[in-house]
Protein backbone atom coordinates (compact mmCIF):
# COMPACT_ATOMS: atom_id res chain seq x y z
CA UNK A 1 0.00 0.00 0.00
CA UNK A 2 2.76 2.54 0.64
CA UNK A 3 4.42 2.23 -2.46
CA UNK A 4 1.70 2.50 -4.24
CA UNK A 5 1.19 6.15 -2.46
CA UNK A 6 5.01 6.84 -3.24
CA UNK A 7 3.91 5.66 -7.42
CA UNK A 8 1.13 7.92 -7.40
CA UNK A 9 2.83 10.69 -5.25
CA UNK A 10 5.78 10.79 -7.18
CA UNK A 11 3.34 10.53 -10.38
CA UNK A 12 1.68 13.50 -9.56
CA UNK A 13 5.06 15.58 -8.59
CA UNK A 14 6.66 14.81 -12.28
CA UNK A 15 3.31 15.64 -13.89
CA UNK A 16 3.48 18.75 -11.73
CA UNK A 17 6.77 19.72 -12.98
CA UNK A 18 5.87 18.86 -16.74
CA UNK A 19 2.94 21.14 -16.45
CA UNK A 20 5.13 24.40 -14.60
CA UNK A 21 7.25 24.07 -17.52
CA UNK A 22 5.51 24.24 -20.02
CA UNK A 23 3.63 27.30 -18.59
CA UNK A 24 6.69 28.80 -18.01
CA UNK A 25 8.12 28.04 -21.27
CA UNK A 26 5.07 29.68 -22.98
CA UNK A 27 5.21 32.89 -20.24
CA UNK A 28 9.10 33.80 -21.04
CA UNK A 29 8.79 33.04 -24.67
CA UNK A 30 10.50 35.28 -26.98
CA UNK A 31 8.61 34.06 -30.13
CA UNK A 32 7.72 37.50 -32.60
CA UNK A 33 4.12 37.81 -31.82
CA UNK A 34 1.80 39.88 -34.02
CA UNK A 35 2.20 43.92 -34.35
CA UNK A 36 6.19 42.93 -33.37
CA UNK A 37 8.76 43.44 -35.43
CA UNK A 38 9.53 40.64 -37.92
CA UNK A 39 13.11 38.78 -36.61
CA UNK A 40 15.23 39.16 -39.39
CA UNK A 41 17.38 36.75 -40.86
CA UNK A 42 19.70 36.13 -43.94
CA UNK A 43 18.98 32.80 -45.44
CA UNK A 44 20.20 31.24 -48.81
CA UNK A 45 17.94 31.11 -51.68
CA UNK A 46 17.77 28.51 -54.70
CA UNK A 47 20.71 30.13 -56.88
CA UNK A 48 22.61 30.32 -54.03
CA UNK A 49 22.55 34.27 -53.19
CA UNK A 50 21.93 35.66 -49.36
CA UNK A 51 18.57 36.89 -48.60
CA UNK A 52 17.16 38.80 -45.95
CA UNK A 53 13.91 40.05 -44.61
CA UNK A 54 15.34 43.12 -44.56
CA UNK A 55 16.04 43.44 -48.05
CA UNK A 56 12.53 43.89 -48.60
CA UNK A 57 12.11 46.66 -46.16
CA UNK A 58 8.98 48.85 -47.61
CA UNK A 59 7.40 45.83 -49.48
CA UNK A 60 4.63 44.04 -48.59
CA UNK A 61 5.85 40.43 -47.50
CA UNK A 62 4.13 37.00 -47.17
CA UNK A 63 6.54 34.62 -45.82
CA UNK A 64 5.24 31.21 -45.66
CA UNK A 65 6.96 28.15 -43.33
CA UNK A 66 6.82 24.70 -44.93
CA UNK A 67 8.13 21.21 -45.79
CA UNK A 68 8.14 19.55 -49.53
CA UNK A 69 6.87 16.25 -47.60
CA UNK A 70 4.56 18.56 -45.68
CA UNK A 71 0.17 17.30 -47.19
CA UNK A 72 -0.98 20.74 -46.70
CA UNK A 73 1.88 22.41 -48.31
CA UNK A 74 1.43 20.01 -50.96
CA UNK A 75 -2.11 21.57 -51.11
CA UNK A 76 -1.30 25.11 -51.26
CA UNK A 77 1.42 24.91 -53.45
CA UNK A 78 -1.07 25.58 -56.40
CA UNK A 79 -2.60 28.51 -54.35
CA UNK A 80 0.47 30.29 -53.52
CA UNK A 81 1.77 30.00 -56.95
CA UNK A 82 -1.58 31.59 -58.52
CA UNK A 83 -0.82 34.38 -56.23
CA UNK A 84 2.87 34.30 -56.88
CA UNK A 85 1.67 34.80 -60.75
CA UNK A 86 -1.38 37.50 -60.19
CA UNK A 87 0.29 39.95 -56.95
CA UNK A 88 4.21 39.07 -57.30
CA UNK A 89 5.14 41.90 -58.74
CA UNK A 90 3.11 44.23 -55.69
CA UNK A 91 3.47 41.72 -52.61
CA UNK A 92 6.91 40.07 -51.94
CA UNK A 93 6.13 35.59 -51.45
CA UNK A 94 8.70 34.25 -49.24
CA UNK A 95 8.83 30.80 -48.82
CA UNK A 96 11.18 29.61 -46.63
CA UNK A 97 11.80 25.75 -46.32
CA UNK A 98 12.35 23.91 -42.99
CA UNK A 99 15.53 22.03 -42.54
CA UNK A 100 15.30 19.67 -45.76
CA UNK A 101 18.16 19.06 -48.22
CA UNK A 102 18.31 21.32 -50.99
CA UNK A 103 17.11 19.05 -53.84
CA UNK A 104 13.81 17.82 -51.83
CA UNK A 105 12.86 21.72 -52.49
CA UNK A 106 14.19 21.62 -56.29
CA UNK A 107 11.88 18.44 -56.77
CA UNK A 108 9.47 19.89 -55.21
CA UNK A 109 9.75 23.32 -57.12
CA UNK A 110 9.69 21.50 -60.57
CA UNK A 111 6.92 19.59 -59.40
CA UNK A 112 4.59 22.36 -58.86
CA UNK A 113 6.03 24.33 -61.45
CA UNK A 114 6.38 27.29 -58.95
CA UNK A 115 8.36 30.61 -59.19
CA UNK A 116 8.30 31.44 -55.91
CA UNK A 117 11.46 32.45 -53.98
CA UNK A 118 12.46 29.90 -51.96
CA UNK A 119 14.84 29.91 -48.70
CA UNK A 120 16.97 27.28 -47.33
CA UNK A 121 16.69 27.17 -43.28
CA UNK A 122 19.21 23.89 -43.15
CA UNK A 123 18.50 23.96 -39.45
CA UNK A 124 15.47 25.25 -38.69
CA UNK A 125 16.92 28.28 -37.12
CA UNK A 126 13.86 30.60 -37.85
CA UNK A 127 11.08 28.51 -36.41
CA UNK A 128 12.25 29.88 -32.95
CA UNK A 129 12.02 33.47 -33.51
CA UNK A 130 8.88 33.42 -35.46
CA UNK A 131 7.12 30.92 -32.70
CA UNK A 132 6.47 28.06 -35.73
CA UNK A 133 5.84 24.67 -34.04
CA UNK A 134 4.46 22.98 -37.70
CA UNK A 135 4.07 23.91 -41.16
CA UNK A 136 2.46 25.91 -43.15
CA UNK A 137 2.65 28.69 -41.34
CA UNK A 138 2.06 32.33 -42.81
CA UNK A 139 3.21 35.58 -41.67
CA UNK A 140 2.04 38.48 -42.54
CA UNK A 141 4.65 41.77 -42.61
CA UNK A 142 3.77 45.00 -43.73
CA UNK A 143 5.93 47.47 -45.73
CA UNK A 144 7.48 48.70 -42.12
CA UNK A 145 8.47 45.02 -41.22
CA UNK A 146 5.39 44.64 -38.54
CA UNK A 147 3.69 41.44 -38.38
CA UNK A 148 -0.02 42.07 -39.16
CA UNK A 149 -1.36 38.80 -39.36
CA UNK A 150 0.40 35.35 -38.30
CA UNK A 151 -1.96 32.25 -40.02
CA UNK A 152 -1.83 28.57 -39.67
CA UNK A 153 -2.71 25.82 -42.14
CA UNK A 154 -3.29 25.61 -46.03
CA UNK A 155 -4.82 29.10 -47.15
CA UNK A 156 -6.52 29.51 -50.66
CA UNK A 157 -5.18 32.96 -53.14
CA UNK A 158 -8.62 34.59 -52.33
CA UNK A 159 -7.53 34.67 -48.61
CA UNK A 160 -3.89 35.63 -48.98
CA UNK A 161 -5.46 38.35 -50.89
CA UNK A 162 -7.88 39.42 -48.96
CA UNK A 163 -5.35 39.34 -45.90
CA UNK A 164 -2.83 41.33 -47.41
CA UNK A 165 -5.50 44.31 -48.90
CA UNK A 166 -6.72 44.06 -44.84
CA UNK A 167 -2.86 45.24 -43.82
CA UNK A 168 -0.99 46.23 -46.90
CA UNK A 169 -0.65 50.14 -47.36
CA UNK A 170 -2.28 49.91 -51.31
CA UNK A 171 -4.46 47.28 -52.19
CA UNK A 172 -3.78 44.95 -54.46
CA UNK A 173 -4.80 45.47 -57.99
Amino acid sequence: MIRKIIRITSLVAIAAGFIYAAISFGKYSTAAEVDDPAPDFTLEDMDGNMVSLSDYQGEFVVLNFFASWCPPCREEAPELQAFEEQYGDQAKLLILDRAEPKVKVEEFIEEFNSTSTYLLDYNDSMASPYGVTGQPETFFIDEQGIIRYHYVGPMKKEFIVETVNKFRQNPLE
